[in-house]
């Protein structure tokens, strides 16, 4: 597969992220296979999460990360011939059948596909409930989960807060790669892997270097900081589901 964009952009993205300093911590890299494919589990923070998941495996092994996206990237005049173009995997959330194909396929052919199971960011910074799929493409691929937990990227660009260069410069991205998981069927496998992704969220906080920061946002109610609850993320989540519909029924 031809990949001299994809590569142009991970240069690019790796120079950005060097303008900024962010400050990488990244654990487990022994993890990350040199060849074959593996569907990657990722938590989701914030909007740049695509692009610094992929950072260790871009490092360790040149490898590039083929993203599921929802159809609506693709669709954008400015990203989206840049996602045709690295081959990611566009999903229609109403008919999902195709972008399920397609990654199969392409872990077949020997890629890694990335999969953000909450769906969208999550507001609350705590996971959100896993949608399934990312063992059944792994059980019918026949190949490993391989999940990757982000910890910081909220901090740079994240839902409600306008990004800015200033605030995002300097900040530490602390990243985790789990040992690969062997897939499996059912509810139970899809609750062992939430599990295994809390374990690694916590493992990979626990490192984190704690600023002294007098408004936490960034921080999970739970753990002291003033970002919302999941109680109230959900709300959140579901007014802008509401703000949308009508957006799209008022230009049909």
């Amino acid at each position: 597969m031809a990949d001299r964009v994809y590569r142009c952009v991970a240069h690019v993205v790796t120079a950005l992220f060097r303008a900024l300093d962010l400050r990488f911590d990244i654990a487990g890299q022994e993890h990350i296979p040199a060849t074959g494919g593996g569907v990657v589990v990722i938590n989701h923070t914030g909007f740049l999460d695509f692009a610094l998941a992929g950072i260790p495996f871009w490092q360790e092994h040149r490898r590039l990360v083929r993203f599921m996206a929802k159809q609506e990237v693709f669709r954008h005049r400015v990203a989206g011939p840049l996602m045709r173009a690295m081959h990611h995997i566009p999903v229609d959330r109403a008919a999902g059948a195709s972008a399920f194909r397609n990654a199969v396929a392409a872990l077949r052919a020997g890629e890694l596909v990335g999969i953000f199971p909450e769906a969208t960011i999550s507001r609350s910074f705590c996971l959100k409930d896993f949608k399934s799929g990312a063992n059944r493409i792994a059980l019918m691929a026949r190949v490993p989960v391989i999940p990757v937990t982000l910890w910081g990227s909220q901090r740079v660009w994240t839902k409600d807060r306008r990004p800015s260069i200033s605030a995002a410069r300097h900040i530490p991205i602390s990243i985790t790669i789990g040992p690969p998981l062997q897939p499996g069927r059912g509810a139970a496998a899809d609750a062992q892997l939430v599990e295994v992704m809390n374990g690694l969220l916590d493992a990979t906080r626990a490192r984190y270097p704690v600023p002294d920061d007098p408004n936490p946002w960034w921080m999970p109610a739970h753990l002291g900081g003033t970002a919302p609850t999941p109680a109230q993320a959900a709300e959140l989540d579901a007014q802008e589901q509401l703000e949308r519909a009508w957006r799209r029924a008022t230009r049909s």
